[in-house]
């Protein structure tokens, strides 16, 4: 007998952005009850300060609802406020810096390698981005409990979630919206790491007088902050675990979602995998 497997909608091809990092479609994750994350619904990436005309363009063509800006004032300041998206509702919402504050980066940016060792040596950078995404999630369930209601109670959908990099403060918070759909943490680890991809880094602009990123010992320092590393995105699942026992008590109770909201989310954001290509609802 001949078993008919379930056609899967077909990904878009994956834009080639000059001037923004990071970005892609989540759609297709696969959640715990069989169906699957919607195409052209939940899109992910870098800041859009320096997009290009084209950038903006195709940015425009996805027929964005919301945008979610999880930078802070000084990242803003540095890198500039995102490019002007006719019709799109831009909300900033400031997260916690992923490794602390302006001083901090001021010495990643601008320090020399005994400021390096200083701030970073021993594991400390890896230990810095452990105890952030800690904090994303304890600290900041407030953000987060805001961000799935708007986008449950305003269908907010095309959604974009961006940071600076895309990877830290957005991927948290990606992670946060994929739970609350259902989606295994396996996959949401999966299209996390996604990130270290090299076309998707983020582009560090060092001081003058730095020491190069060339230098063996620069780069092995500062790399644990510029990667996308399983024991980061583990860290937030253990705070979940570990304060609220539980992914359903965290949603409840920590973020403040009804069982309301999270029917109108998966109602918005999932499709069932039995329908054909026609039925995938790409953009």
């Amino acid at each position: 007998m001949t078993q008919h497997m379930p056609q899967t909608a077909m990904p878009r091809p994956e834009p080639e952005l000059v001037g923004v990092r990071n970005f892609r479609d989540v759609g297709g994750l696969p959640t715990a009850d069989g169906r699957r994350l919607r195409r052209g619904r939940l899109y992910r990436s870098g800041h859009l300060a320096h997009a290009t005309e084209d950038d903006a363009f195709f940015l425009a063509s996805l027929s964005l609802h919301t945008i979610f800006d999880f930078r802070n004032s000084t990242d803003i300041a540095i890198e500039g406020l995102d490019v002007d998206l006719p019709g799109v509702r831009n909300v900033n919402m400031p997260l916690s810096d992923p490794a602390a504050g302006a001083d901090f980066w001021t010495t990643v940016r601008d320090g020399d390698l005994p400021a390096l060792r200083d701030a970073l040596g021993d594991g400390q950078g890896v230990d810095r981005m452990v105890a952030a995404y800690r904090a994303l999630i304890q600290e900041r369930t407030a953000e987060h409990g805001r961000l799935l209601r708007l986008i449950a109670e305003e269908e907010s959908v095309p959604v974009l979630l961006h940071c600076a990099a895309g990877k830290d403060r957005a991927g948290t918070s990606i992670a946060v919206v994929l739970l609350a759909l259902g989606v295994d943490r396996a996959a949401i680890e999966e299209d996390y790491l996604l990130s270290n991809d090299l076309h998707r880094r983020y582009r560090i602009t060092r001081g003058p007088d730095a020491n190069p990123v060339a230098v063996p010992e620069v780069m092995e320092l500062i790399s644990p902050l510029f990667e996308a590393r399983v024991e980061y995105l583990a860290a937030a699942f253990d705070t979940i675990d570990e304060a609220w026992g539980s992914t359903d008590r965290y949603l409840a109770e920590g973020l403040g979602c009804t069982a309301e909201h999270l029917e109108r989310l998966r109602a918005l954001l999932l499709e069932d995998c039995e329908g054909g290509i026609g039925d995938s609802h790409d953009v």
